[in-house]
């Protein structure tokens, strides 16, 4: 039987207005624990990991021995703590609060954790985090090219739905992604809503930075309810997945999917300028992948794409 997640209760408040009682398992980054320590005195840690892959092999590596039994699990930065602590929260089985430095991906609301292994992304079922805490003002503080990157996980509606009508329009939709069309507009809504409140969240605008997490959030349970991703993941994901190959790992989740989207809505025939300008707004890297990688990762991605099994798009076709 499948199960429909939810989102996680979300708390818009600031971290120092913490309170918790139960002993804490951190799992963090180092610039990003360096960024909001202070405000998190509080905490009774008895154990932090520093994640740096996104591999379930690093993530079982960590050290796992505690001064005293963990209670609760707080992921503490951006995308990878939060898929790296829903895993292990999951693995414990420990309640788990999700506190985002940086609104830079959607991974802060999913059940799902992204790892990496053969070269490309793969996503295993984890957990929902139970709560998630929301300081606007932290993120507000975070680096620009961070600060509103998961808008790139919203605006790939553009080129993701886009590929899900296409393989309805050539038959290439396996059983359980079949197009709908009522679903399909819902996103189009969605991508509207994000385009309309770039520039405000580009510059850590509280209402804007808000109405980005809505969008994320509106996203998240539109795949929830679906059970796939296939109106926000389609062939500009796929290139970033590729692109990883030949850049190496490290590399900012929206520094590889923001050139993805415009260079698939440039083939798709999308108004490039539109999502271009948004982009831009929010401090995406457009021009940091050097030419020659773009290209490599153009040519290698059809075979790429088949040899992943990744759903039929565009780049399947180039």
């Amino acid at each position: 039987m499948r199960q429909i997640p939810n989102l996680p209760k979300t708390h818009l408040m600031p971290f120092s207005a913490l309170e918790e009682r139960r002993p804490v398992l951190l799992v963090t980054s180092l610039p990003a624990w360096n960024a909001v320590e202070k405000q998190l005195a509080s905490l009774n840690i008895v154990a932090m990991r520093c994640v740096q892959e996104a591999t379930t092999s690093h993530w079982d590596a960590l050290p796992s021995e505690y001064c005293q039994q963990p209670g609760v699990v707080y992921a503490v930065g951006g995308g990878l703590t939060a898929d790296a602590g829903k895993y292990i929260a999951h693995k414990l089985g420990l309640p788990l609060t999700v506190l985002p430095t940086a609104l830079s991906v959607d991974a802060f609301l999913t059940a799902a954790s992204g790892i990496r292994r053969a070269g490309c992304v793969y996503y295993i079922e984890t957990k929902v985090p139970e709560d998630l805490i929301l300081d606007l003002d932290i993120i507000a503080a975070a680096p620009a090219s961070l600060r509103a990157a998961g808008i790139t996980d919203v605006m790939s509606i553009a080129t993701g739905s886009w590929d899900w009508k296409f393989a309805h329009e050539h038959g290439m939709n396996p059983p359980g992604m079949e197009f709908i069309p009522w679903a399909y507009d819902n996103a189009k809504s969605i991508l509207q809503a994000v385009l309309d409140c770039a520039q405000a969240a580009g510059r850590g605008d509280r209402d804007g930075l808000k109405t980005l997490y809505d969008c994320l959030a509106m996203e998240v349970q539109l795949c929830n309810q679906l059970g796939h991703a296939r109106p926000e993941e389609g062939s500009e994901h796929y290139f970033a997945y590729c692109a990883e190959n030949f850049t190496g790992p490290g590399w900012p989740h929206g520094d590889l999917v923001g050139p993805g989207i415009l260079l698939m809505a440039q083939r798709q025939g999308h108004d490039v300028h539109r999502l271009e300008t948004a982009l831009r707004l929010c401090a995406i890297p457009l021009d940091r992948i050097p030419s020659e990688i773009t290209e490599q990762t153009l040519r290698a991605l059809p075979a790429y794409c088949r040899k992943h099994n990744l759903a039929y798009g565009l780049a399947h076709t180039l």
